[in-house]
């Protein structure tokens, strides 16, 4: 059987030097090679959705890769394809580097310039143990074999603009629809998720920081099950440790949520920091809310323009949320599509706080009725995002279906087109 070989290498000299000498290889099947990151994980998820064994046996990762750089994109290739062995080729070959690889869970490093009977002994050795690995997950295992769940992270242009509202509604309607949902608070100083949950719980997203391994095990000891079915994982209780969980802790800890879970919410608060600016740049949805006054459209503005220029995300892949909106306001979404850049969600939130308060006050913000024009708007928000699962026979882009959380809501989505 040959081995299928999926180069991604981002330099064209690379590319021509990498997939000449792997077409030389005995019993290989080199695929088209991918340039970066983004591409190389689209391509294994889009390969694992039809089926494992449709995913190569060997990845070869080139250490110029980017943007995610080549140790974290292994950690993150081994967390959600772990059925795919992956090679390190890179001109630092000391032993550091080495069991940095191993640790991030590389199966095996080349160095550079590349030997033909040392890529050969490599890459025979690496697609054997994926053929094993294999053999386990048909088995079953305690591992993660997902091909990736779906993560929107919620950020606020501003404090106090309706961000954490907006990540739990979201991942209620989710959950409700019968979508196993995380939602994580990496808003680490001053995350209010527990407090709007009524939820006290003695692990956070700390615990997972100092974890180079998260097994299954592992997060479902760290996340707190909800009455509503949310998994939840919570900001710690003392901010001053938010600082333990850095960019790579947070780019670990996503990667293994998306492996177990259909989806993940985010709420990353106003204040970017290392964390919350991984999260951003991971998810395959950002949104940003903000409010219809000068102020708050100014800060969404500065937010775009920052992500841009930390080359997070860029403006045209960022969905501006509008909250509180009304239409006597002279602030109206179009024009704030115009300030930013950014495309702006069809669904708005209208703006009544009357009927969220006594559920604030109370820590109960899961049982907000269904009546209320706020819930309707963040559920329907929640279909047009695709984030709710459509019942057999219900129709896209009509008056949508009903889901049941102690009611019936409506969900819209998005027309096609």
């Amino acid at each position: 059987m040959p081995t299928r070989i999926l180069p991604a290498v981002g330099e064209a000299d690379a590319v021509r030097s990498i997939t000449t000498l792997l077409s030389q290889l005995p019993d290989a099947e080199p695929v088209a090679p991918v340039g970066d990151s983004t591409q190389l994980i689209d391509t294994l998820a889009r390969l694992a959705a039809e089926s494992v064994d449709e995913l190569p046996e060997v990845v070869v990762v080139h250490e110029r890769i980017g943007p995610v750089p080549a140790l974290e994109l292994i950690r993150e290739v081994a967390l959600r394809f772990p059925a795919v062995g992956v090679i390190l080729v890179t001109s630092d070959a000391s032993p550091g580097l080495f069991q940095a690889a191993m640790d991030y869970g590389a199966r095996g490093l080349v160095a550079l310039p590349l030997s033909y009977e040392e890529l050969a002994s490599r890459v025979q050795a690496v697609a054997q143990w994926s053929v094993g690995v294999r053999r386990h997950l048909g088995a079953g295992g305690d591992v993660f074999t997902g091909v990736g769940g779906t993560v929107v992270t919620v950020s606020g242009a501003k404090g106090g603009t309706g961000a954490t509202l907006t990540a739990i509604q979201l991942a209620l309607a989710a959950q409700a629809s019968g979508r196993s949902t995380a939602l994580v608070d990496m808003d680490l100083q001053t995350g209010d998720i527990a407090s709007y949950l009524d939820v006290q719980f003695r692990r956070s997203v700390v615990d997972l920081a100092a974890i180079t391994d998260i097994s299954p095990r592992v997060l479902a000891d760290a996340v707190f099950r909800h009455d509503t079915g949310l998994a939840l994982l919570l900001a710690p209780a003392e901010g001053e440790r938010g600082e333990d969980v850095t960019d790579r802790a947070a780019r670990q800890i996503v990667s293994a949520l998306r492996s177990r879970y259909e989806i993940v919410v985010i709420d990353c608060g106003a204040q970017l920091g290392g964390a919350g600016a991984a999260a951003v740049e991971m998810a395959d949805r950002a949104l940003l809310v903000t409010t219809p006054d000068v102020v708050a459209v100014r800060g969404a503005k500065r937010a775009v323009r920052m992500w841009d220029r930390l080359q997070i995300r860029k403006a045209e892949e960022t969905t501006v949320v509008v909250n509180r909106h009304s239409r006597g306001t002279e602030i109206q979404p179009p024009l704030i599509q115009k300030i930013t850049g950014t495309a702006v969600a069809a669904t708005v939130v209208p703006a009544n706080f009357k009927e969220l308060q006594s559920v604030v006050d109370a820590g109960r913000i899961h049982e907000l009725e269904n009546k209320s024009a706020v819930k309707q708007a963040l559920w329907g928000l929640a279909g047009e995002l695709g984030l709710v699962k459509v019942p057999d026979g219900a129709q896209k882009g009509g008056r949508g279906f009903r889901g049941g959380d102690r009611g019936s809501v409506s969900f819209r989505r998005r027309r096609e087109g």
